[in-house]
């Protein structure tokens, strides 16, 4: 009988319609249904499922105004027309001759997927102590105010704006919050041209290798130092020069470049701060040696720190920095939403490479957003988050240093948002990771983040925004017990 090929595992977490109605398309288009034959009765389906049937009549109803079902009065509910032969394709005539299948390996003219990147497992949420980085605590979210922001976007009494195509256009309410309430915190001055909305600072960087990096390009980096800018800016093969990081930041070399990218504010992954002494002489050199500061300031809104020194575009006299953030990492990550602050030529430019990839990033998303920032909700969230977080580093500080004392913690990298550790020599922290994991704690092994031809397998990485608060002095008891039994 049809109405035993029905069956709903239903999720506490979503309504009951829902569940059903999804049930009952998915159903439609798999074409269990036969044309010309009744579906189960309201009392029926109900009955199966352990519902009420106000919640299937309800899903019924729905269904037939939506022109998947029709009604007929005393004999129940049809299919539409439209759906007799869902799930009913034909198979495709057998071809007259029959060729091999295209050797893809041979026609790729690039595989990202073979460059060296941070790996993260996929279930890191199902693990007893996460410190990773880059993940919130989801019970943080400021889902009421969200929702707000959602209901304000969808309430019906206005022009739904979001609803158009903008083709290679921002949302203006969202470019002049960011003018006017995110860059002044970071001592920046921008006129509206200067700023395109980015899917994420990443997107943003990848924009740039587009238009500013060839083979013949020199780009200094940071080593250690962020992978995923060092793979994007590789698209574009250009010459990377590392550089090293100390307690003060990126330390200049004797090879000059074309492009400087930095990450001043905490450095990825060290978390060092940049001091004001190596600001300034990279701004000088920059000036001296015709040469562009590319500033990842990824943390502007995440940064806890008391009294951050301004972003390095904030000194920037020549218009020589071009400045990328992100307006998701502190709220959620997942929203991909970020922003590039650069001379307008250099963002026409972007607009116009940003429209042929993706034209822009979702307008609803960008009034939402827009809407949150202009009645208050995110930096309401941010003092909050900011609060959490500083009580966050100091009991993951606190528990290093009782539990792993033999466990370095890199110098000026004070309430950096994950901590860079060195471990003793002898200690393979790919080892370590992988034995932790065992054990339910997650940590990052360092190595990925060099660019040595031998990169040092003694550092490793830990974050404290994930895993909840209960747990983090109880997982590096547990990581001492991992690394006790490596020495």
């Amino acid at each position: 009988m049809i109405r035993h090929l029905l069956n709903v595992n239903f999720d506490g977490q979503r309504g009951l319609q829902e569940q059903v109605r999804e049930c009952l398309i998915n159903a439609i288009l798999s074409g269990i249904f036969p044309a010309d034959t009744a579906l189960p009765s309201c009392r029926q389906l109900a009955s199966q499922l352990n519902v009420s049937r106000n919640t299937t009549a309800l899903v019924f109803e729905g269904l037939v105004n939506e022109g998947y079902l029709v009604s007929r009065p005393r004999s129940g509910y049809y299919l539409h027309p439209d759906y007799y032969r869902c799930g009913q394709n034909p198979t495709p005539p057998a071809p007259e001759c029959e060729s091999a299948a295209p050797l893809w390996g041979n026609r790729l003219k690039i595989t990202p997927s073979q460059q060296e990147s941070i790996l993260k497992p996929a279930g890191w949420m199902h693990y007893r102590y996460p410190f990773i980085y880059g993940q919130p605590y989801t019970q943080q979210f400021p889902l009421a105010s969200w929702r707000a922001a959602a209901n304000w976007l969808h309430g019906g009494v206005r022009d739904p704006a979001w609803v158009i195509d903008h083709i290679d256009q921002d949302v203006p309410m969202l470019i002049e919050q960011i003018r006017t309430r995110v860059l002044p915190k970071r001592g920046i001055v921008a006129a509206p041209d200067e700023i395109l909305i980015t899917l994420g600072s990443q997107n943003a960087l990848y924009l740039l290798t587009r238009l500013l990096m060839s083979p013949t390009t020199r780009v200094a980096v940071e080593n250690p130092g962020f992978r995923e800018a060092i793979n994007t800016f590789l698209l574009s093969e250009p010459h990377i020069v590392p550089h090293d990081v100390d307690s003060e930041g990126l330390v200049l070399n004797e090879t000059p470049c074309d492009y400087y990218y930095v990450t001043p504010g905490h450095q990825v992954p060290t978390g060092v701060t940049m001091s004001k002494a190596r600001r300034t002489q990279l701004l000088d050199y920059a000036a001296r040696h015709d040469a562009v500061v590319i500033e990842d300031d990824y943390d502007s809104e995440s940064n806890f720190m008391q009294n951050p020194l301004p972003a390095l575009k904030a000194s920037d006299r020549s218009g020589r920095v071009i400045y990328v953030s992100s307006l998701s990492k502190a709220l959620s990550p997942g929203l991909r939403l970020g922003y590039m602050v650069a001379a307008p030529e250099i963002i026409d430019e972007a607009r116009a490479l940003r429209r042929l990839v993706y034209r822009h990033p979702p307008t609803n998303i960008q009034y939402q957003m827009a809407h949150f920032l202009a009645q208050g909700h995110y930096e309401t969230h941010l003092r909050r988050y900011h609060e959490d977080s500083a009580r966050r580093w100091d009991c993951l500080h606190n528990a290093l240093h009782t539990f792993l004392p033999e466990c370095q913690l890199m110098q000026g990298s004070e309430h950096a948002n994950a901590f860079w550790l060195r471990t003793p020599e002898q200690i393979n922290t790919q080892q370590l990771t992988w034995r932790a994991a065992h054990a339910g704690v997650l940590i990052e092994p360092g190595a990925r983040h060099f660019l040595d031809a031998a990169p040092p397998d003694n550092f490793f990485r830990m974050g404290f925004h994930a895993i909840n608060p209960d747990a983090i002095a109880p997982g590096v008891e547990v990581l001492r017990g991992q690394l006790a039994q490596l020495c």
